[in-house]
C-alpha cells in the first residue's frame, strides 16, 4: 500500500514515497506529510515510525526527501530553512491532486528541524489543516546560543559563520561545516542519526537557520490546530522553544512534555505519546469526519 512519486519543486525534482492504510474507508483519506530531520532523509527511525502509527489508525501519509537530501535533486547537504519550507508546500501541492487523499485534510508532522518547517510551512500556507511538532524550535538564534552555552563555544560557533561568509565572499564557494559543529549531540544519541544522512554542510546552512524564526508566524496558523511535543529534558534542542511557540501560538494549540522520552521521540515508540497523539487526532482531524461530527464512537 505504498506508492514511490518524483514531483516538482521549482527546477528540482524531489523523491517521495504515499504509503495508505491496508484497510480503507469510503471517500477521501486524511493525509500527513511526515518531514524529516536536519540533513536526514525518508528513511529515518523518526519518519518510519509515525508513518507506520498514521497508517494504522486509518491516515495516509507521505514522506520524502528534502532537496539536498536522500535520492532528491540538489547538492547534497545544502539544507536552507526557507527552502525546504517551499519543498513541504511543493509537497502539499502533490497530495490535493492525489484522487485518494481529501485536499482539505493534509497536515504536517515533523521533528526537530522538520518540525520548525512544519511549522513555518503552516504560518505561511492555509492549506495545511493541523501540525504536530515534535522537539520543534522557532527562533534559530536563541536555540543555537543554548546549543552552544559556553563562552568559548558561542563564540567558536558565531566565528564559523563569519568565516562561512568570507569564504564564500572571497571564493564564490560554501565552506563545509561538520553537522555536530551547527548542532551538537551528545554520543548515545548520535545512533539515531540516519543512514546516508549529510555530515558536513555548507555554512550558510547554520546561516539559514540562525535567521530562521518560526516564531514570527506561528500564531498565523490559528484557527487550525497545533500539537507541539517536547521532551521535558532534550538533549539536542532546548525545550524552552516549544514553550516560546506554546505562548505565540493562537488557539487550539497543545503542550505536552515528556519526561521519559529524549530527543527521537517518535523512534521511541513511547506509550504516552502515541495516546496522546491519537487522542488529538481523533478530537481535530478524525479519519471518519462525519461520523465525529455525529458524535458517534
Amino acid at each position: 500500500m505504498e506508492r514511490a512519486i518524483r514531483f516538482p519543486s521549482g527546477d528540482l525534482e524531489l523523491s517521495g514515497v504515499l504509503h495508505l492504510p491496508e484497510t480503507t474507508r469510503d471517500g477521501q483519506l486524511p493525509c500527513f506529510v511526515v518531514i524529516h530531520g536536519f540533513g536526514s532523509n525518508k528513511d529515518a527511525t523518526n519518519v518510519q515510525g509515525p508513518v507506520k502509527m498514521l497508517n494504522e489508525w486509518g491516515y495516509a501519509a507521505f514522506r520524502f526527501d528534502m532537496r539536498g537530501c536522500g535520492q532528491s535533486d540538489g547538492s547534497f547537504g545544502r539544507v536552507i530553512c526557507l527552502e525546504q519550507v517551499a519543498d513541504t508546500r511543493a509537497a502539499i501541492d502533490l497530495l490535493q491532486a492525489q484522487p485518494e487523499l481529501d485536499p482539505q485534510r493534509i497536515g504536517v508532522l515533523g521533528s526537530s528541524f522538520g518540525a520548525a518547517v512544519a511549522i513555518y510551512a503552516a504560518g505561511v500556507d492555509d492549506r495545511i489543516a493541523a501540525v504536530v511538532s515534535s522537539g520543534g524550535w522557532g527562533h534559530g538564534e536563541r536555540k543555537f546560543r543554548r546549543q552552544h552555552p559556553t563562552q568559548e563555544g558561542w563564540l567558536r560557533f558565531t566565528e564559523m559563520l563569519e568565516r562561512g561568509s568570507l569564504h564564500r565572499e572571497q571564493t564564490g564557494e560554501s565552506l563545509m561545516v561538520d553537522r555536530y559543529d551547527i548542532v551538537p549531540m551528545p554520543d548515545h544519541l548520535r545512533a539515531h542519526v540516519s543512514r546516508k544522512s549529510a555530515m558536513q554542510f555548507p555554512a550558510e546552512v547554520a546561516q539559514s537557520m540562525y535567521n530562521f524564526c518560526a516564531e514570527d508566524v506561528v500564531g498565523d496558523i490559528s484557527p487550525r490546530p497545533l500539537l507541539l511535543l517536547h521532551s521535558s529534558k532534550d538533549s539536542i534542542t532546548p525545550t524552552e522553544q516549544s514553550v516560546a511557540l506554546f505562548e505565540k501560538a493562537g488557539m487550539p494549540v497543545d503542550l505536552h512534555l515528556f519526561a521519559e522520552t529524549d530527543h527521537f521521540m517518535f523512534s521511541e515508540e513511547n506509550v504516552r505519546v502515541r495516546e496522546i497523539v491519537r487522542r488529538w487526532l481523533d478530537r481535530f482531524l478524525p479519519v471518519d469526519q462525519l461520523s465525529a461530527q455525529r458524535g458517534a464512537p
